[in-house]
């Protein structure tokens, strides 16, 4: 039987793909002697012939730089809007170098039946993996991973690894254990302090539990405790895995720089230097003219529907924090009722750890156009005039509301280092199901690795969200 997750799987997605590359240059070749009949496109003869290399060039570069874009990888590109986003970044390139080979041996190439042959594969091989999560949804044993996962840590940690590894595992398919080793039951007659029993205790829940991977979730304070731990399970057969406290992972950006001749240690070096911030900014402008110009038809439309189904006013201005903490009015098609801010007290509520809970998906302030417009994001769009008058960028940290920035930690305002963004990673790796306590982590993790590669594969990534749907309320 075909599991997705095995190297057969592996293997018959290659295949997959090539044929279905070598299929859209087939079919497309004779669709496009067909179309001759427009009157728009330009004729082609009938009897004309390509080189038999493309057929073979073709599926082995759109195959190679699938693999490249560790496409063919099952369990990193778990998810589908992960799968769909590197398909879609990994197919422009493979078009844009068919593209360059064709310009440097085969010119005469139909123009129209490039661009044919380029859509069709991309949307084939979309289809076929879109039809293979189907059959392993509906074929529930070939999702079966024997895994049997023990999390090891302590305090908010452990319980923060926890509760991630279980929003993003397979539910039935993968059992995950905790063990806390500054719980009371697991110690009898003795303190939670590091000690060989400690040890033993973890060796013996893996061998009784018959555990595959063991998690170790501590604060990098207690690095003797990874190790210790991880030398004490080199002899057995599992896989051991390091979760890094995040909140360690959030000080500030160092840079080695010359001062007066001597060179020191910047601890508050800008996030974006002189030259990713002119390209940003230029991106920004590029993209959020083009999209409003070419969006400004279905805006037009929203604010009529709102205007007609829900009255005055159609905007709805509100105050947020963005980069360097710089208060600004951020722009939205209304969704609330009138006077929503005064009614905000009836609906915020407070979480087991105390954090300010301010977004429910039963929030009884939306108005009948407004829960739409929310589950297709349209709402967000009228964000593209605070991008362009320099208040956002097309992605980056979701600006946030003043009086939960007043609640932060220190290492939490570090995402205001950088501009705001209408879509972010943490919007494309949650979305409103994550709250703001939550996805501060995924603020600094952009704050860290930003790269304008990084804001096109977000822009990409929020696309498929956007029309998987998941997570906007």
């Amino acid at each position: 039987m075909l599991r997705r997750f095995s190297f057969n799987f592996t293997i018959f997605s290659m295949l997959m793909d090539g044929l279905m590359v070598l299929g859209s240059l087939v079919s497309m070749s004779y669709l496009r002697i067909v179309m001759n009949k427009l009157n728009f496109i330009a004729y082609l003869p009938a009897d004309i012939r390509y080189p038999v290399s493309l057929y073979v060039i073709f599926p082995l570069i759109w195959v190679g730089l699938l693999a490249g874009f560790s496409i063919y990888d099952g369990k990193k590109f778990f998810k589908l809007v992960d799968e769909l986003s590197t398909l879609t970044i990994a197919s422009l390139v493979a078009s844009i170098s068919q593209a360059g080979i064709l310009y440097l041996t085969y010119r005469d190439f139909s123009r129209a039946l490039f661009l044919m042959i380029v859509a069709v594969s991309f949307l084939l091989c979309l289809l076929w993996r879109l039809v293979a999560r189907l059959v392993f949804r509906l074929r529930k044993e070939t999702l079966n991973i024997s895994r049997n996962l023990l999390i090891v840590g302590t305090g908010s940690e452990l319980h923060k690894v926890e509760k991630a590894i279980r929003q993003n595992s397979l539910g039935d398919h993968i059992i995950v254990q905790v063990l806390d080793l500054k719980n009371p039951q697991d110690f009898v007659g003795e303190t939670p302090d590091f000690c060989p029993e400690t040890v033993a205790l973890v060796r013996s829940r893996v061998n009784e539990a018959h555990i595959s991977d063991v998690v170790i979730a501590f604060p990098r304070s207690t690095s003797d405790w990874i190790a210790a731990i991880s030398s004490h399970l080199e002899d057995l057969s599992l896989g051991v895995w390091v979760a890094l406290d995040f909140y360690d992972l959030s000080l500030s950006d160092t840079r080695v720089e010359n001062l007066a001749g001597l060179p020191l240690l910047d601890l508050r070096a800008p996030a974006l230097d002189d030259y990713s911030r002119i390209l940003k900014r230029a991106f920004d402008l590029v993209v959020g003219c083009l999209t409003l110009v070419i969006i400004s038809p279905i805006l037009l439309l929203v604010a009529l529907i709102i205007l007609i189904v829900d009255g005055w006013p159609v905007l709805f201005l509100q105050d947020r924090v963005g980069e360097n903490g710089r208060l600004f009015k951020m722009i939205k098609f209304r969704t609330m009722v009138r006077d929503a801010e005064k009614l905000r007290v009836q609906v915020e509520r407070i979480d087991e750890h105390g954090n300010i809970i301010h977004k429910s998906l039963s929030d009884p302030r939306i108005t009948r156009s407004g829960r739409l417009l929310r589950k297709l994001s349209l709402d967000e769009f009228p964000q593209l005039i605070n991008v362009i008058k320099g208040e956002m960028s097309i992605v980056g940290p979701r600006p946030e509301l003043p009086y939960l920035v007043e609640n932060y930690e220190r290492w939490q305002r570090r995402r205001f280092t950088v501009p705001s963004g209408i879509t972010g990673w943490w919007q494309v790796n949650g979305r409103s199901e994550r709250v703001m306590h939550l996805h501060t982590e995924d603020d600094l993790y952009y704050v860290d690795n930003y790269s304008i590669w990084l804001d096109i594969r977000i822009l990409i990534r929020t696309a498929w969200v956007v029309l998987v749907g998941k997570g906007s309320f």
